[in-house]
């Protein structure tokens, strides 16, 4: 079982200004909570005892909020206060801290509701690391809520992932919570980039893989979102 996490809370939150103006987009609430305690409610109750975060902007911020948080989770820092590394180069600066096993990697600025069947449990049973390099959490981009995009991925039916076409849309948006191997971590282009290089890597040998949300999704990444979100939660 999955025990360890990483949460990415190091962006500076542009699309969300003003309300970022003052603090860090992670600590945005939304229906009465921080956006980065949806996400960690979510990795708790998924089995997750240890999460890295990665900090950047507002950084003291964030490390107070998590000293105050209850609950069975132990928290570790990857500071990238000196340097904001992206997502690839924040995942490669976090390794130390993450360990040899493969872990859960999560945005902090998405929100997401369990289906039927709770979603990391959902994920570790289809996990394989024997055939894959990263699992994809994907959403129908019908039922990407507050989503303005094309959409991301085409999955085959054994679940395989390819990228959309140019100029095309695709049927999938990636929810920004995946499995990730440490396997894949390794030969970073830059100090700081995205982790679609690592992506490419894994399409090229034919081990990314993706499979589908049956809960709700949100996509909070801007002040004109929250209100739509809060109501659809309210309304169930």
């Amino acid at each position: 079982m999955i025990e360890t996490a990483m949460l990415m809370a190091a962006g500076l939150g542009k699309r969300m200004r003003p309300l970022t103006a003052t603090r860090p987009k992670p600590l945005v609430k939304v229906a009465g909570k921080p956006l980065m305690d949806h996400a960690l409610d979510r990795l708790e109750a998924g089995g997750i005892r240890k999460v890295v975060v990665n900090v950047h902007y507002l950084a003291d911020t964030v490390e107070a909020h998590l000293r105050t948080r209850k609950g069975g989770m132990d928290f570790a820092i990857s500071d990238e206060r000196g340097k904001l590394l992206e997502t690839g180069g924040g995942l490669v600066h976090a390794a130390p801290l993450l360990g040899d096993a493969p872990f859960v990697c999560a945005n902090s600025d998405n929100l997401w509701i369990d289906g039927p069947v709770e979603t990391l449990a959902m994920m570790q049973r289809i996990w394989d690391p024997a055939r894959m390099d990263a699992l994809l959490l994907l959403v129908p981009l019908a039922r990407a809520n507050c989503h303005s995009g094309p959409g991301d991925f085409h999955m085959d039916a054994n679940g395989r992932l390819s990228r959309r076409k140019p100029a095309h849309v695709a049927p999938f948006v990636f929810t920004g919570v995946q499995i990730v191997s440490p396997r894949l971590l390794v030969d970073p282009p830059a100090d700081s980039f995205s982790t679609n290089i690592f992506w490419s890597r894994a399409i090229e040998a034919g081990r990314l893989y993706g499979v589908s949300h049956q809960g709700l999704w949100f996509d909070v990444g801007t002040p004109q979102a929250i209100p739509v979100v809060e109501s659809m939660l309210a309304h169930g």
